[in-house]
């Protein structure tokens, strides 16, 4: 079963461990299901790619998945590694960065 992200696609994220630490990006695709995600320009690796009609054949470069785990969200505020809260705002759940209380959504 899946589980409830506070990750989504278009956030903007740190990396907090692993090789790419202190490394910022855009969350380009969120994989519930296996709590992955793949945020641009982090975790780079290299793969062999057969030529198609599309695409040009060679060694090309792409973004592999990161541990959801692994990543912090961006406080708008302060540009600083922070954690996801929920707050209601009228009929609305949205959510806020715990440091600074800034809304995200």
């Amino acid at each position: 079963m899946a589980t409830k992200l506070k990750i989504k696609k278009g956030d903007k994220v740190v990396v907090v461990t692993g090789r790419d630490k202190g490394k910022t990006g855009e969350v380009l695709k969120v994989l519930r299901e296996e709590n992955r995600l793949i945020v641009q320009g982090v975790h780079m690796v290299k793969r062999h790619q057969r030529q198609t009609m599309q695409a040009q054949g060679g060694i090309i470069e792409k973004e592999a998945t990161i541990h959801v785990s692994n990543v912090a969200h961006i406080d708008p505020k302060t540009q600083k590694p922070t954690r996801i809260g929920y707050r209601m705002d009228g009929e609305r759940k949205i959510r806020v960065a715990r440091a600074s209380g800034e809304a995200i959504d």
